[in-house]
């Protein structure tokens, strides 16, 4: 067991895109409580029915959500966090659960935590015969720093303990601004139990395939091209995104230009990605012209023929 090395965590802070399905969690959690879902989105630009449409939401949007559920539920976050399971992770949930063992299982949670909805991230290491994960929720915001910290912490430990038959003998310490989760060091040669068809490779390349698609981007261009794929279909009007993000639009169009881009550029490359994917479901080109903000099919078939050189209809299911 001493051999064995657990990897960093695949990113340096909390403020990466994340799926709105942590929102829509959230959401879920208070509308079963009783709450009402809207009052938990005023200040992220989310309407309760665009959580079913939207695929993902800036870290922000997020934050303003768990801080709205935490001022209203102040001692649910630990039922919070137990009401998560690796399937909520999506593509991340789909690698931990084709694992082998609890120790590839968190081998994989580790790398792409970014494809998670923590908000405090772990830095585990092996301490003679246990697994220990240290969590320090200092650099969040005050307000909301606790709530997550528990949140998140529970989170993991329930994670882990769904992942063999008795769990994995989790033990968690919260105090302060931290927490600390510990378990043995043995439980991570202990087998998952698999469906026979699980590819772990397949899904570690999907994983891989959604973490480069911002880890890549700087930290501006990545929150407007999410932003903007939740308004494309009235046009992303740049007043709009500004102001999600806290500024004007000067200075959104200084931060672009200083990571090299613009915001038009943002937007193309936002409605060429979103036209590749709802064509190749052979979606007609009306309707994607529609959910992308054109007027007019004509007005898509002239872009689509900058970006790729082709009709968008060349491009449908099926040609």
């Amino acid at each position: 067991m001493s051999a064995r090395r657990l990897p960093s965590v695949g990113v340096t802070g909390w403020e990466f895109p994340r799926a709105a399905a942590g929102v829509r969690h959230l959401v879920g959690w208070a509308e079963r409580a009783g709450l009402r879902a809207e009052p938990l989105l005023v200040g992220t630009g989310l309407a309760r029915d665009d959580l079913d449409r939207v695929g993902t939401v800036t870290a922000a949007q997020e934050l303003q959500v768990a801080r709205a559920l935490a001022r209203r539920a102040p001692h649910a976050a630990a039922d919070v966090g137990r009401r998560y399971t690796a399937e909520s992770f999506g593509v991340m949930g789909w690698a931990i659960t084709s694992s082998a063992t609890v120790g590839d299982a968190a081998d994989v949670a580790l790398r792409f935590i970014d494809l998670s909805f923590a908000f405090v991230l772990p830095v585990v290491r092996l301490e003679g015969d246990r697994v220990v994960a240290e969590l320090d929720a200092s650099a969040l915001p005050a307000d909301v720093r606790r709530w997550l910290l528990v949140r998140d912490t529970t989170t993991v430990a329930t994670v882990l303990d769904s992942l063999v038959p008795g769990g994995v003998g989790v033990v968690i310490s919260v105090e302060g601004d931290g927490a600390t989760l510990a378990f043995p060091a043995a439980e991570l040669d202990r087998p998952l139990v698999r469906d026979r068809g699980a590819d772990r490779a397949a899904a570690e390349a999907a994983c891989l395939g959604l973490a480069d698609q911002h880890r890549d981007l700087p930290p501006t261009t990545a929150d407007v091209r999410v932003l903007v794929a939740q308004r494309v279909r009235d046009g992303a009007p740049m007043d709009q995104v500004a102001a999600a993000l806290g500024m004007t639009e000067r200075t959104l169009r200084r931060r672009l230009a200083a990571e090299g881009t613009g915001y038009r550029e943002v937007v193309d490359q936002v409605r060429s990605g979103l036209a590749a994917q709802l064509l190749a479901v052979g979606l007609p080109v009306a309707d994607v012209a529609a959910r992308l903000g054109y007027a007019e099919p004509a007005a898509l078939t002239h872009a689509h023929r900058r970006w790729t050189g082709r009709a968008p209809s060349s491009c449908r299911s099926g040609r």
